[in-house]
């Protein structure tokens, strides 16, 4: 057995253990072993399938716990709460490429040991089974970028505002400002998805007809990411009413339906697949327990998103900027190392964006392979929803021509207004 038929994962620790015999009841819990030595756990069996500690490398100490219940050495008075990376691997045998029980594995029982007070999932590595056992991303950035016409350049997107409450006419009736203002992607809020007073195949039929006719005039085909969030069978019902009408992208709550929902939507799906990470928090937001991004948004991206929501920089939420970049950059990265699917996704900036976290963007991520949404920092524009597009990209051109906002706002009305409407 060779490095790729093996499951990779590095974590986060701290234990007032000793550091090897934490992670090995770690390694043991999340494979072969037992709190006891039984008949059926031979020497050959664990060597087979047991998981194997792969290094350890200790980066600190404290002397409290970070997180409650928490058990320490017996007869030590005053135990040292040491902290440590560790990178563990498992054979693919134990579970075969499986997303769902890669999900029981890596993150299963083990964030409930008492041997830990803080332990976190960073990253993950899968070997190529996995790669050839799920469909990965249809569309991805070249596929995105075909359905919307835009070949250069970010995507320039919106949210429908209000989140709910708009009635399927209103709902259209905003989308027509947002068309003729130049928009390239508008997306549904999370909130809304069937509600009553905007059920989802009547917004269809009215954002749709609204889209074509523009397409008609234009030529531009806008890209509308219709959330069709509910049970799979509602999924699939509502994919197929987008598809009839000349849709290009649904969109799902990844954490509401989970990973076997979206891989059969991704096995029916016809359309681009946006991506909401919406309860992302609850994984993220404690630095003690736990994972991060780059271990989230490569089940998902496996399992058939097309555009993943990464945040944005001085967003409105707790996530630092570093954070943000370093998720937009792997997403863009290829999972897999030769030939084949990499399963690159369009990263999506969203969250308090405007025309001044452009610059930043670009040279923190150093690509335009990104949808870029914006709701008040683009609609609540003074000259009205096209000056607030006509802003956006004038300074996403400064940007990526090395040309400060103020040099172009100079000669840019548009953008200039837009800096003054956003000084704070």
């Amino acid at each position: 057995m060779n490095r790729y038929d093996r499951i990779y994962a590095r974590y986060e620790v701290e234990t007032s253990f000793p550091l090897e015999d934490a992670i090995g009841v770690m390694a043991g819990e999340q494979s072969s072993g037992t709190f006891l030595q039984i008949p059926g756990e031979t020497a050959e069996l664990k060597e087979r399938s047991g998981a194997r500690i792969e290094w350890i490398r200790e980066t600190g100490s404290g002397a409290q716990p970070s997180l409650p219940g928490a058990a320490s050495p017996k007869g030590v008075a005053s135990p040292v709460w040491r902290r440590a990376e560790t990178l563990l691997s498992w054979p693919i045998a134990n579970l075969g490429p499986s997303l769902p029980n890669l999900w029981a594995t890596v993150a299963g029982n083990l964030f409930e040991l008492q041997q830990f007070s803080a332990l976190r999932l960073v990253d993950l590595t899968l070997p190529e089974p996995f790669r050839d056992a799920y469909l990965g991303p249809q569309f991805g950035v070249e596929g995105t970028r075909r359905l919307t016409g835009v070949a250069d350049g970010p995507l320039i997107g919106t949210i429908v505002k209000p989140s709910v409450g708009l009635s399927p006419a209103e709902t259209a009736a905003l989308v027509q400002q947002l068309v003729e203002g130049g928009i390239d992607f508008i997306k549904d809020d999370e909130l809304q998805a069937d509600g009553p007073h905007c059920p989802f195949a009547e917004r269809v039929e009215a954002v749709m007809g609204v889209i074509r006719d523009h397409a008609e005039r234009t030529g531009k085909r806008v890209m509308f990411a219709f959330n069709l969030t509910g049970e799979i069978d509602q999924m699939l019902a509502r994919h197929d009413l987008v598809e009839r009408a000349n849709g290009t992208c649904v969109m799902v709550s990844l954490n509401s339906v989970g990973l076997p929902g979206l891989a059969y939507l991704r096995r029916h799906c016809r359309l681009a697949i946006h991506a909401h990470r919406n309860g992302w928090g609850l994984f993220q937001r404690s630095p003690h327990i736990g994972l991060g991004y780059l271990a989230y948004q490569k089940i998902w991206r496996l399992a058939g998103a097309d555009h993943m929501h990464v945040n944005g920089l001085r967003n409105k939420f707790c996530e630092p900027d570093e954070s943000v970049l370093a998720s937009a950059r792997e997403c863009l990265s290829p999972m897999f190392s030769g030939e084949g699917r990499g399963c690159e996704v369009m990263p999506v900036f969203s969250s308090g964006q405007t025309v001044r976290q452009v610059h930043d963007t670009w040279s923190g991520l150093g690509s335009a392979d990104l949808i870029y949404a914006a709701g008040g920092g683009l609609v609540a524009h003074p000259g009205g929803v096209a000056a607030g597009v006509r802003a956006m990209r004038q300074a996403w051109e400064a940007a990526m021509s090395g040309i400060s906002l103020e040099q172009q706002a100079a000669t840019h009305t548009e953008l200039r207004q837009a800096l003054e409407k956003y000084a704070g």
